[in-house]
């Protein structure tokens, strides 16, 4: 390999940051840029009154896929950051009381299904079976495979067609399952990459075959922790990271990049350039003056980008030991509320939410005798509802605040120490979100593997792309995933 090769990567997020360790790992001599004070991207962290928040992402699965990334330099994981298993995955609760623990324990799966609806214990083992096939097929053997060409995509359309990926998730759920409670218990999951249930492709319910395989997992210290064991490996390598770096500009010279020029003027050449920025940012505003930016910023633009969210930081006085580590709260309204969430003009007066309790698993994240939460609420990006964040947060997050005192944490109003909040404005202005979408193009079928932008620049030959705009797309797999895609790509381009 030409050792002597030098590569940028744009943006510090799990995308990023996985594929700066895989570049430096290769001996590629690579450059991290982040636009905020810390790593992290959506995965970012805020420390207030003695508590730390976790702004982003919070289940972690498949941790092989991270593993990999310290065992490419003989290291190990371990010695970087603790992973704890959450146990159950999750909760799910519904406004009737009903209470569903989802968790990779077959017979108490069995014994709840059972309860609810015995005609579905049949029916869930032909699911889970259903997604481990498509676990097999579209994680293990094309989750980190680029798809460059339309060659790649025919020749997997086979087993595409097979699987019925042109079906819902939602739909081949209920092709298995009769309960209406159980049919959201067993589709909710497309939503954690920014999916539409009645629309995303079936392939999606592979996630369930993957929890149930690798678990789900925590990071001792917060998901911000394992950020920086991240970075903390990437410069062990000897890679270098700015931070408080804003990229104005990629230079580009016919049909290669050639430099990066930041916001406060200065200017780095390198031999291969990746963004782990929001695709249409990246085209449209870094690339811009560019017949190749202009255009694809356009395209891309034009596509459909998943929903925004609306998430409440806050931190109690007080501990809840009776929640679970994740649950999911679902409103008085199902396919509506999703429908609405992702067409709609307006706010919904209801709500589904995921409450994220990290202090049962993990007390170091607030002082002592307290806790620290999060709760998000799916909510239009800002290309489908005109909503004012600046007038209607606060009241959007006190009907939050109300509805959990009510119904799930009693004595939040009273016990509350600390709380913040994070709109679609500030997935716009903070990460550059193109319509403040928190999982960019939205995974349809029509905008996944070669449909979604892909992992090296049609155009511009050193030009690369990673994270969740790219293949395979959102969540921590899937950015990983990209990582190692991206990664094979500029390694194989570097040794010519």
């Amino acid at each position: 390999m030409n050792l002597s090769t030098t590569a940028a990567v744009i943006g510090a997020g799990f995308g990023g940051l996985a594929l700066a360790i895989r570049l430096q790992s290769a001996g590629i001599q690579t450059t991290l840029f982040e636009k905020r004070d810390k790593p992290g991207g959506r995965a970012y962290v805020y420390q207030d009154e003695g508590f730390t928040f976790d702004a982003g992402p919070t289940v972690i699965t498949d941790p092989d896929c991270l593993k990999q990334l310290w065992a490419l330099s003989g290291r190990d994981m371990a010695d970087y950051v603790t992973l704890l298993p959450v146990a159950p995955f999750y909760q799910l609760c519904w406004e009737d009381g009903y209470r569903f623990h989802y968790a990779d324990d077959q017979e108490a799966l069995d014994r709840q299904i059972a309860a609810k609806s015995p005609q579905d214990v049949e029916g869930y083992r032909r699911f889970l079976a259903y997604s481990n096939d498509l676990y097999r097929e579209g994680y293990e053997k094309l989750g980190t495979v680029p798809f460059l060409n339309v060659g790649s995509m025919l020749k997997v359309a086979p087993q595409l067609l097979r699987l019925e990926s042109y079906r819902s998730v939602y739909s081949k759920v209920s092709e298995f399952i009769q309960d209406e409670q159980l049919r959201q218990a067993f589709s909710f999951h497309s939503l954690l990459v920014g999916g539409n249930p009645f629309d995303t492709s079936s392939i999606y319910a592979l996630i369930h075959a993957l929890e149930r395989k690798g678990g789900v997992w925590f990071a001792r210290g917060g998901t911000g922790a394992l950020i920086a064991a991240m970075a903390r490996l990437f410069e062990d390598l000897g890679g270098t990271i700015h931070l408080n770096a804003e990229i104005d500009r990629i230079a580009a010279y016919g049909d290669r990049v050639t430099a990066l020029t930041l916001k406060d003027g200065r200017a780095f050449a390198f031999d291969q350039i990746a963004s782990n920025a929001d695709v249409v940012h990246t085209y449209r505003d870094m690339l811009r003056g560019t017949k190749r930016g202009e255009a694809q910023g356009r395209k891309l633009g034009a596509k459909r980008h998943s929903m925004s969210l609306f998430v409440i930081y806050f931190g109690l006085k007080t501990q809840h030991p009776e929640l679970k580590h994740h649950m999911v709260l679902f409103g008085q309204r199902y396919r509506e509320l999703i429908d609405e969430i992702f067409k709609g003009s307006e706010l919904a007066d209801d709500f589904s939410l995921y409450l994220h309790a990290p202090s049962v698993t993990d007390d170091s994240l607030a002082p002592p005798g307290q806790s620290a939460y999060y709760v998000l609420s799916p909510v239009p990006h800002l290309g489908t509802a005109n909503i004012d964040w600046y007038a209607e947060g606060p009241r959007y997050r006190d009907r939050i605040l109300q509805y959990l005192n009510d119904r799930y944490i009693p004595g939040l109003l009273d016990d509350l120490v600390t709380v913040r909040h994070f709109t679609p404005f500030d997935f716009r202005d903070e990460l550059n979100a193109h319509l403040g979408s928190a999982f960019s193009i939205e995974p349809i079928l029509t905008q996944s593997a070669w449909f979604r932008p892909h992992n090296r620049d049609d155009k511009i030959t050193n030009l690369y792309i990673v994270g969740a705009g790219t293949h395979p797309g959102a969540g921590i797999p899937g950015v990983v995933g990209s990582a190692k895609a991206t990664a094979g790509l500029m390694i194989a381009d570097a040794r010519r």
